[in-house]
């Protein structure tokens, strides 16, 4: 199985950090994610980069026990540090 990593809106939509996850293909890791955590999972999911192994990865990309395959949402908002442009 691989390990499945959860970063900001993906972590709080999932309720965990990390789990293990089946699946052969990065697409198949994902599905079963869908379904394990839900729609708000599924909604977060949609714009969120996935990379394995810390390169970014299309959905037919394989995936082997001990992988890492982490879901990177999209960063919303944020601020300007001290205020200076």
């Amino acid at each position: 199985m691989a390990t499945l990593r959860l970063f900001a809106a993906a972590r709080e939509a999932a309720g965990l950090r990390t789990d293990e996850v089946p699946g052969s293909t990065v697409a198949e890791v994902l599905d079963a994610a869908r379904a394990r955590y839900g729609a708000t999972f599924a909604a977060v999911l949609a714009d969120a980069q996935v990379w394995v192994n810390g390169e970014p990865v299309t959905p037919t990309t394989a995936v082997h026990d001990g992988d890492e395959v982490a879901v990177l949402p999209p960063v919303s908002g944020g601020a300007t540090s001290g205020g200076h442009r």
